[in-house]
């Protein structure tokens, strides 16, 4: 729990420097246990240590996060297709400005069916819902 939580505040705080600090670490490993461990699949990518996971439930991605130094590797597309591979459908949020992100998705079948202003999510800014559905 403690790398994956560690995976997910890198590449997100690197990612998303104007969001960085919306959770502190303590609140990231308490998500983990009592959320996303209980509630969804994980799979992790390791070489040597975790450098990247997915956690999904039913047609849900819950996480996708590698760290950054192994970005662009074809990790993010291994952990993908084991999502894919066990559902029918898949749906994703991510927020609007992470634009590498949305090219990911888009590039391995995901199209953008809703776009916010962010006021619902916790970190208020504008996100967009993803779907890939198996052809």
């Amino acid at each position: 729990m403690d790398a994956a939580a560690k995976v997910l505040r890198r590449s997100f705080d690197d990612r998303l420097p104007s969001l960085a600090g919306l959770h502190t670490p303590e609140e990231d490993l308490e998500y983990f246990r009592t959320h996303l461990f209980r509630e969804s699949e994980m799979w992790g990518a390791f070489t040597g240590q975790l450098v990247g996971f997915i956690a999904f439930a039913g047609e849900w991605i819950e996480q996708l996060y590698i760290l950054p130094e192994w970005q662009g590797m074809g990790i993010g597309k291994v952990l993908l297709e084991i999502a894919k591979v066990k559902s029918r459908s898949l749906r994703l949020w991510t927020f609007q400005q992470n634009a590498p992100a949305r090219q990911f998705y888009e590039r391995h079948g995901f199209v953008p069916i809703e776009a916010t202003d962010g006021l619902g999510n916790e970190a208020k800014a504008p996100d967009v819902l993803y779907q890939w559905i198996r052809p």
